[in-house]
């Protein structure tokens, strides 16, 4: 889809170069003499690299998502490099998946999908529970957390919410905005849609979750950084929480995308997170669908587009200065 987009926008003026790698100090080199970076959330855009990059005749990081933690945005404006992303795209794509997960492990999807694909048809160990009537935790409602609000909504739940800012979509679902405390504290099916921010960092640690309930369900289809994960363990060793997904994990880079089925498991949180029956993990796959791709694909385009033409607009995170 990119390359659609990008040879629909500039028609064979421009090259596209697509390579099968993470960017970080070791792979930099591979983008001298090019004028823009297309980058990832996995990929490590800091200072040393930034440099690199500059030094190879780079002047634009042009970043495939939201989030962009993962760029050192002082060292690329003192370095005089303009860095987009992609402010938005569809919310659905997310808040649906994040509903996926929700429902896989309350309803125990997985491990009856491995059952019946062995001619196992029993229902021990699969009970679930109904949704309808309890309490959802949304936590950040912006518009992939509003989206979640909504299905919940659909599902005759009753509506959490902690953000800086209240929306008023939200509101008008019945929303109850709370501390964070009683949040996690109240809710049934919490699910994380915040940045990853250093206010954010470990948003859920020992103290959050101690005050979860311990039949609750916890989902994260945000940023891995957003969950303490020795926290998490320690408290899924003390046999509390009903069930947890996760599309992202805080050690993803380099794991992530990757196949490493032959390999040994060197990561042992992600390891240790793995055998327990009611984590589900999949691989920061969310944002993946058609509509949410196409979208992204779409506005990368229009955000190199803008700096060959030296314009700047709402994606546009730094630029160089006039001098």
């Amino acid at each position: 889809m990119l390359r659609e987009a990008f040879d629909r926008a500039f028609g064979g003026r421009h090259e596209l170069r697509c390579l099968r790698l993470f960017l970080n100090q070791d792979t930099a080199p591979t983008a001298a003499g090019h004028e823009v970076v297309l980058s990832s959330v996995n990929d490590t855009l800091d200072a040393e690299v930034l440099s690199s990059l500059s030094k190879g005749g780079t002047r634009m990081i042009a970043q495939r998502a939201t989030g962009h933690n993962n760029i050192d945005l002082a060292a690329a404006e003192e370095l005089g490099l303009t860095v987009a992303r992609v402010s938005s795209y569809s919310p659905y794509s997310v808040a649906e998946f994040a509903w996926a997960l929700a429902l896989a492990v309350d309803r125990r999807i997985v491990r009856a999908a491995h059952r019946t694909r062995e001619f196992d048809f029993r229902l021990d160990g699969l009970l679930g529970r109904d949704l309808h009537g309890r309490t959802a935790g949304v936590v950040g409602t912006g518009k992939i957390g509003a989206s979640f609000a909504r299905i919940a909504h659909g599902f005759g739940m009753r509506l959490l919410g902690w953000d800086a800012v209240e929306n008023p979509d939200c509101l008008a679902l019945g929303m109850e905005y709370v501390e964070r405390e009683r949040l996690f504290a109240g809710a049934d099916l919490i699910s994380l849609h915040v940045p990853l921010l250093p206010d954010t960092h470990h948003l859920v640690d020992a103290r959050t979750l101690s005050l979860m309930k311990d039949d609750a369900i916890l989902v994260n289809s945000s940023r891995g950084g957003l969950i303490d994960t020795d926290a998490l363990l320690e408290t899924l060793r003390g046999g509390r929480l009903s069930g947890v997904g996760l599309d992202v994990y805080e050690e993803e880079a380099g794991v992530f995308f990757l196949d490493k089925s032959l390999e040994v498991m060197t990561d042992e949180r992600l390891a240790r997170l793995m055998t327990f029956s009611n984590v589900l993990i999949t691989s920061h796959q969310a944002y993946f669908t058609r509509d949410a791709v196409g979208q992204i694909a779409e506005t990368t385009v229009a955000n190199i587009a803008d700096h060959l033409a030296g314009r700047s607009g709402a994606n546009t995170l730094t630029r160089p200065s006039a001098g």
